[in-house]
């Protein structure tokens, strides 16, 4: 088996990314894709250099190319894509025009591929080990028996646990981090030179997005492995690449060292992009979100000219508007950018809110005191615990941020509080209604109407047999009031601009509308009823970040404009940060700190927030950030919670066998601020911050 190791090890070292030669070079790539009547040319013109062992982000919107791109690499366009110009070489060989044959010998052996979906690689009818051992069978020649072997290795490098019985299961039987992880052993199986990942972590939590970019990090050293990431998540690209491409519309607008473009980016897109990110050192009010206007032009409107031109604040017809841009060397050598005007324009400083810090009292609106969720399964025999004595309070017109991993209890807290499920014990009070044993179908009329919810998916909301504007009109019908159908229509119409949507677009299918834009419609139908309480769970977790910035900065102006409370569930705490007045930290179904949220972003910390905190991925370099926690092991099963802290079986900071057998006390910070854990206040407060601001400034203002 070793000889096959070997073989698969040959001719991967880990060369130096300035090593002259280009392990990946595509030049002038032109990838169109032809239908029966008519062509559409997806990516016009692109070309990007990755050198052996080099790390390479590939950063832009949705639809403007990225993709598409990378599928070329691999030969995966479908039956109807086609390269129509341009080069691909890999390892100094042409792809373009290869034979079937001979892409063979490449996918999966020098060039693999990890998928943003991992169920969309892994078949539910076969094991683990099964998929797995395809790998090394096929493009190494091993035995079942020596496959075995290399797939366990695989997966104690990956950081699974009990690696041989994890092959014995089916990809329904692991976590959706665990999944991720299994598609990138199988993509690392046969010592690929290079790695292909498009959004590899989206939707994940921020400790396990750490832990798989340190996991590729760490392979990528001990194999040598260049690598293409493929995200709109910048702080990711921030923090795992050397060099980072900005594709618009299908051509590079873009591209230079990671340190350099989020620095000092050039182009008017790259700066709009960094406008959208919500600083993890800023308060809520220090700092508005600025959101790109108008959307990513299809490839049938491409205008003339600059193709970015119709968003850009500082085009000009006479200049801008007329032939096409070219790609062309900043000050650097190494920094190319796609403008005319790059040298006239500086980096416009992010505005800021008047009123940062609002200290107005505000009456409790809703309160939540002691509320547990068990659900059953098996007959009764066993239980799974999610939620156990939960607590805190919101004020009116207050917006309360709930963080954790996933599996903490989020949603199921979420769900009871709109009705969906029923608390086991404990007290939910709305506006001084108990809510907690009152499932929605029971609730009062008002109070339905009063408490809506925003969902993570849309799509999982809406018909795609009917217009967006019918759950609209539903909601109006049964909860505002509205019978005549011509003020329903003039309502309709109404909060379609609310959320800056255009009127045409209320007979459109779901089908027919952008992720963005089905949020929108999820948000109308939210605030249709003019609700008090909006629970918003994940509401643009799987959005670019131009369009989140939109979602959020709409989200926020209508709440402040109407004085909703709005609860918050999000696994990115730079955005919790940007939003929330207030912040509850959950594991594994109970509140480990709770606080104002300046509070929870400054020692002390529960040492699971301090965890979290370190996990963030952050482009700002204005921010020092320390040295990341990496968390040991995985969360503890719901079904047999630990005796004592949830969070002690992962803990850095564990101070003994009394954090296995005990309870932890409530520690209390302040008078807002409270903290689950043995370690005694004096200790916590000698933390050093997670965040610093640099007097170096940085690429967010």
């Amino acid at each position: 088996m070793n000889a096959i190791i070997d073989a698969g090890l040959r001719g991967n070292r880990n060369v130096s990314p300035s090593a002259n030669k280009a392990l990946l070079e595509i030049r002038d790539l032109r990838i169109e894709y032809r239908g029966r009547y008519e062509s559409v040319v997806a990516v016009p013109n692109v070309s990007l250099t990755i050198a052996p062992g080099e790390s390479y982000g590939l950063v832009g919107e949705s639809g403007c190319g990225k993709t598409t791109t990378a599928m070329a690499v691999v030969g995966y366009l479908g039956a109807n894509g086609r390269v129509t110009g341009g080069s691909i070489r890999f390892e100094g060989e042409e792809i373009v025009g290869a034979s079937p044959e001979k892409l063979r010998t490449i996918r999966g052996r020098r060039v693999a591929m990890v998928y943003q979906e991992p169920m969309s690689a892994l078949n539910p009818v076969k094991t683990i080990g099964a998929q797995l051992a395809e790998v090394p069978i096929r493009h190494l020649g091993a035995s079942r028996a020596e496959a075995r072997d290399m797939c366990a290795s695989m997966l104690e490098d990956v950081r699974l646990p009990d690696p041989l019985a994890m092959l014995k299961r089916f990809p329904h039987q692991l976590s959706g981090g665990q999944q991720q992880r299994i598609v990138i052993a199988m993509a690392l199986l046969a010592r690929p030179a290079l790695l292909l990942l498009d959004e590899p972590t989206t939707g994940l939590d921020v400790t396990v997005e750490a832990a798989i970019l340190d996991l590729i990090a760490d392979l990528r050293k001990q194999y040598g492995t260049s690598l293409l990431y493929i995200s709109h998540n910048l702080g990711l690209i921030a923090s795992a690449c050397d060099r980072v491409g900005i594709m618009y519309s299908g051509e590079m607008i873009e591209e230079a060292g990671t340190q350099t473009l989020f620095r000092e980016p050039r182009h008017p897109y790259s700066q709009g992009l960094l406008g959208c990110i919500p600083g993890i050192g800023s308060a809520k009010g220090a700092r508005a979100l600025s959101p790109i206007p108008g959307h990513l032009p299809s490839p049938k409107e491409r205008p003339q000219g600059c193709w970015f031109g119709p968003r850009c604040s500082h085009f000009k017809q006479e200049t801008c508007g007329v032939d096409p841009i070219k790609l062309v060397a900043a000050e650097a050598g190494e920094h190319l950018v796609r403008c005319i005007r790059w040298k006239e324009l500086t980096r416009e400083t992010v505005a800021l809110n008047a009123g940062a810090t609002d200290s107005i009292e505000h009456a409790t609106a809703l309160t939540v005191k002691d509320v547990s969720k068990q659900y059953l399964l098996n007959g009764g025999r066993r239980t799974v615990q999610a939620n156990e004595s939960v607590s805190f309070e919101v004020g009116k017109g207050e917006i309360l941020g709930l963080v954790g991993e996933s599996g903490c209890g989020k949603s199921s807290l979420a769900r009871m509080l709109v009705g969906l499920e029923g608390a086991t014990p404990g007290s939910i009070q709305y506006s001084g209604v108990e809510l907690a044993q009152v499932p929605a179908k029971k609730r009062a009329h008002d109070m339905l109407k009063s408490i809506q919810m925003v969902f993570q998916n849309p799509d999982s909301t809406l018909n795609p047999s009917h217009s967006v504007a019918t759950p609209i009109r539903r909601a109006l019908r049964k909860f505002g009031g509205y019978k005549d159908k011509a003020a329903i229509e003039q309502r309709l119409q109404e909060l379609l601009k609310l959320v800056r949507l255009p009127a045409e677009l209320a007979q459109r299918r779901p089908s027919q509308l952008s992720g963005g834009q089905k949020q929108r419609i999820a948000i109308a139908r939210a605030f249709a009823t003019n609700p008090s309480l909006i629970v918003a769970d994940e509401p643009v977790s799987a959005l670019d970040v131009s369009v989140q910035a939109a979602v959020i900065t709409l989200l926020l102006s209508i709440q402040k404009e109407q004085e909703n409370t709005l609860v918050f569930i999000s696994h990115d705490l730079a955005l919790v940060r940007h939003i929330a007045d207030r912040i509850v930290v959950m594991y594994l179904g109970r509140i480990m700190e709770k606080g104002l949220a300046e509070e929870i972003f400054a020692p002390p910390y529960h040492p699971y927030t301090e965890a979290l905190l370190s996990a963030v991925h952050s482009p700002d370099a204005s921010v020092k950030q320390q040295e990341r926690i990496r968390l040991s092991g995985e969360t503890p099963s719901p079904i047999n919670v630990p005796q004592g802290c949830r969070f002690s079986s992962r803990c850095h900071r564990k101070i003994g066998e009394i954090c296995d057998t005990v309870s932890p006390p409530v520690r209390q910070a302040s008078a807002t601020h409270e903290i689950a854990c043995h370690i005694s206040l004096e200790e916590l407060r000698t933390m050093r911050p997670v965040f610093q601001q640099s007097n170096s400034g940085g690429a967010l203002g």
